[in-house]
């Protein structure tokens, strides 16, 4: 298999987001978005318990992408404007198309927050081409123990098929373009190569560990590295230098303007103005605080 070259090797510096410190990976200085990947946060490890809870997001809109969580520890629950009402666990994936308009509510369940633990997780914002930014709504919720995975001959790297395909293998979530998600663990010593369509971009982000890109030792990874490959090869092969965890992504680009502002992902100041008017209006419903 041909190997994609690296086109770069970015940080994950932390922002404030409110009360909330996090990693954010994309966007960066030098990383304005991997198309069609908008956002990437890390959020956590934080302690929860009845004293500290800074991650409790109220009701807030969305409109013309998808915001995805992949919840990496603890426990949430998702409330939104459709009706959905689901306790997302540590593994589980929360892929919300917001399309025309969503109102969602996400945090700690009280229960987590009266006992205590620790919460991370990844947050996603996958773009909407144009032709679907105003489709209907909607959210899934996987579980874990869902998931197809597929695993190296020596069970020593297994890849999470969360959505699209990998060796005939295909992800529980239906998707609005196409695109993959893959969450990775890989053990000391473990090998693996992954198939990439070379008509995607892609990016790898390693929540935790150490690894070695593609047999270089110029490309080991250090924790909260995310690696932006080019579109010059069918894939990239890891290779665990300690136990690790991986997020992969690859997707089609669209190549389209993109317009945003807060929780809005659209193609001109225009339509964020008429999203912005929509939420005031309760087009996109209503969604009770707790």
């Amino acid at each position: 298999m041909k190997l994609n070259s690296v086109k770069t090797v970015g940080r994950s510096d932390f922002v404030n987001m409110g009360p909330i410190r996090l990693r954010q990976p994309i966007p960066t200085q030098t990383i304005d978005n991997i198309d069609p990947f908008i956002l990437l946060h890390h959020y956590g490890p934080y302690e929860i318990n009845a004293k500290s809870n800074p991650f409790d997001l109220g009701p807030h809109p969305h409109r013309g992408f998808e915001p995805v969580t992949f919840l990496i520890q603890g426990e949430q629950l998702h409330r939104d404007s459709l009706g959905n009402e689901s306790i997302v666990k540590a593994g589980d994936v929360q892929w919300t198309t917001a399309g025309r308009g969503i109102v969602h509510a996400e945090g700690p369940t009280k229960t987590f927050v009266e006992k205590g633990g620790t919460i991370e997780g990844i947050q996603l914002w996958l773009n909407l081409p144009a032709e679907k930014k105003m489709t209907e709504a909607n959210y899934q919720h996987v579980k874990n123990e869902d998931f197809r995975v597929v695993s190296s001959d020596d069970s020593k790297v297994n890849v999470q098929i969360i959505a699209g395909e990998l060796n005939g293998f295909y992800g529980r979530i239906q998707t609005q373009t196409s695109v993959n998600a893959f969450m990775i663990d890989v053990e000391a010593d473990g090998n693996f190569e992954v198939n990439v369509p070379n008509s995607h971009q892609s990016l790898l982000y390693l929540l935790k560990g150490d690894i070695t890109v593609n047999n270089s030792e110029i490309l080991k990874l250090n924790e909260n590295q995310l690696v932006q490959f080019n579109q010059d090869g069918e894939g990239f092969s890891i290779q665990g230098n300690a136990d690790s965890k991986l997020l992969f992504l690859s997707g089609e680009p669209f190549n389209e303007p993109i317009s945003t502002y807060g929780p809005y992902v659209m193609n001109t100041q225009t339509e964020i103005l008429e999203a912005m008017r929509d939420y005031q209006m309760g087009k996109m419903g209503f969604l009770p605080a707790n």
